[in-house]
């Protein structure tokens, strides 16, 4: 499996961004797609999920301001960021999550938020 993420890039604060992750390969016993995001210092953290169901987790410094999202026909998962704020600037990974075996991540794209 492959995961290659774009859109990335630099807005102001209140601006919005659009990340795009393509996944390819064989793709079988997904549990859940979701979007890490790391900053200079910090450890990896997850900013949002979603389920093979559709369910949906956010953590809470994006509630409200992100929506993650997942095109099945194009095997892409989205993640809209509005109201974008400095603390916002980092790395961001997508990142796959199966049953069963390991994770499969993407190689991240930059998003730097200035104020």
């Amino acid at each position: 499996v492959q995961l290659q993420a774009s859109g990335g890039g630099l807005v102001q604060t209140g601006g919005s961004l659009r990340l795009s992750c393509a996944v390819s390969g064989t793709i079988f016993g997904v549990k859940a797609l979701a979007w890490y995001r790391q900053a200079p210092g910090e450890q990896r953290g997850l900013v949002a999920r979603i389920s093979i169901s559709g369910n949906t987790t956010y953590a809470s410094s994006v509630q409200g301001r992100f929506t993650i999202s997942r095109d099945n026909a194009r095997n892409t998962v989205d993640l809209q960021m509005n109201s974008l704020i400095p603390d916002d600037t980092a790395v961001y990974y997508c990142n796959l999550r199966r049953m069963m075996g390991a994770d499969s991540w993407g190689q991240g794209t930059l998003v730097t938020v200035s104020s």
